[in-house]
């Protein structure tokens, strides 16, 4: 079992308000509960480890629409393994990590401090173990938004989005370094995330390095 799959899977659960994951012989089962989402499969292997009877085994168990199944390999790798039934992303996330003390050093001042100046205003709150952030245009409509959910040493990042229109501003910066600050303050050190290929560069250039690549697949029958 990776360690680092098992955090992210942990505080993912508790970010999203899943039920509690079921260990299995090769990874986690979570029930997710949304009509497009009932349940998830994760492995917990990464990269190599990732065994093609071990995929085969919990992709072919698999009969109901809306069951997703997460492998930390490349999708290149993973999709042939699936078999029939089995929508693929074609874009690879990936499984990152940063010491959360580096992730918010500055506590992104600069930022803040432009995004103040352009009539942005961000607010904060914690709920149930999470704490979210949301940044406001100037005229009150969304602009950029994130979460966060510490367990224990590690806390886990998760939907951060940036509205098209007010990209590339620094207010991804300003959300992330926002959430790490948050989450050391309640003890975190290291920060997990799974992350798209859009948001690589973002999480990249606050120091996030790459664990492994990440293939989301969803069953739907057809």
């Amino acid at each position: 079992m990776n360690e680092l799959v098992r955090a992210w899977v942990d505080g993912w659960v508790v970010s999203r308000g899943a039920a509690p994951p079921v260990v299995e012989p090769w990874g986690y089962t979570v029930d997710v509960g949304q009509p497009e989402h009932i349940t998830r499969h994760v492995l917990a292997a990464t990269n190599d480890r990732v065994e093609r009877a071990a995929v085969r085994k919990v992709a072919g168990a698999v009969t109901g629409a809306g069951v997703w199944l997460k492998a930390f390999a490349d999708p290149a790798v993973v999709g042939p393994w699936l078999g029939e039934g089995w929508w693929v992303d074609p874009e690879p996330g990936h499984l990152m990590s940063v010491s959360l003390r580096g992730a918010e050093a500055g506590a992104g001042a600069v930022t803040a401090d432009r995004a103040a100046a352009e009539g942005y205003r961000l607010r904060g709150w914690s709920r149930g173990g999470v704490t979210r952030v949301i940044v406001a245009a100037p005229d009150g409509s969304w602009a950029a938004r994130g979460q966060i959910a510490p367990i224990g040493a590690t806390a886990v990042v998760d939907q951060i989005e940036t509205s098209p229109a007010h990209r590339r501003r620094g207010l991804g910066t300003l959300v992330l370094r926002t959430l790490a600050r948050a989450a050391v303050d309640q003890g975190a050190e290291m920060g997990v995330l799974a992350g798209t290929p859009e948001g690589r560069a973002l999480y990249e250039s606050l120091g996030w390095t790459v664990a492994a690549p990440l293939t989301s697949a969803k069953f739907t029958g057809a």
